[in-house]
């Protein structure tokens, strides 16, 4: 029986994978701005997106699977 739209949708929203895509865009709603305010203007989410992963994405991710070994929120 092929789940309904719905479901789909709850089993999206339960998924680990969706729920690290949701706290990584956050992270990078939050850089964009403070390099906004830096800037004195908005930077937009391409450039914010781009400078986070190439300065901070692989440490946030260490620290996030460390988190995630030790049981830490």
């Amino acid at each position: 029986m092929p789940f309904s739209e719905e479901d789909q949708s709850q089993f999206v929203k339960n998924s680990v994978f969706y729920k690290e895509f949701l706290a990584e865009r956050a992270e990078i709603l939050k850089h964009k701005w403070i390099e906004s305010e830096k800037a004195g203007k908005d930077i937009g989410f391409e450039k914010a997106l781009l400078d986070w992963i190439m300065k901070h994405r692989s440490n946030w991710r260490e620290k996030r699977m460390r988190e995630a070994k030790s049981g830490v929120k």
